[in-house]
C-alpha cells in the first residue's frame, strides 16, 4: 500500500503542468528517498508509515491543484510533518526527508 501511494504521488507530480521540470526532478528525487525511508519504517511501525504516505499524497494533491487553497496546503504539509514526529532518534533520515518534501510541496507556486 505504501509503495502504491508513493507511486501515485510520483505520477501526479510527473503529469503536473504547473510544475517546472527542475521542481519535478527535485520532488521525484525526494519521493524516492521518502519511499525507501517509509518502507523501512513500515517494518516496525506500519500504521505510522501509512499515515506518512497518506499525508504525503494529500500534500501533493493540495500543492498541485489548479486553484490551490493556501490554507489546505498548509494544513496538509503540517499533517505530513506531524506524522513523522517522534522518530527523530530512531529514524532521523525519515524526519529529515519528510521535512524536505513538506517544504518543497508547500513552496510550489509561491
Amino acid at each position: 500500500m505504501i509503495e502504491k501511494t508513493i507511486c501515485e504521488i510520483e505520477e501526479k507530480i510527473g503529469s503536473a503542468e504547473s510544475v517546472t521540470p527542475e521542481r519535478k526532478a527535485e520532488l521525484l528525487k525526494l519521493l524516492g528517498t521518502l519511499k525507501t525511508e517509509v518502507s523501512e519504517l513500515a517494518k516496525t511501525h506500519g500504521e505510522q508509515a501509512i499515515s506518512i504516505a497518506g499525508f504525503a499524497k494529500l500534500s501533493a494533491h493540495e500543492a498541485m491543484r489548479t486553484h490551490p487553497n493556501p490554507e489546505l496546503r498548509k494544513l496538509s504539509t503540517q499533517g505530513l510533518r506531524t506524522s513523522a514526529n517522534g522518530f527523530e532518534q530512531t529514524h532521523p533520515r525519515l524526519v529529515q526527508i519528510v521535512g524536505a518534501v513538506s517544504r518543497a510541496l508547500s513552496n510550489l507556486g509561491i
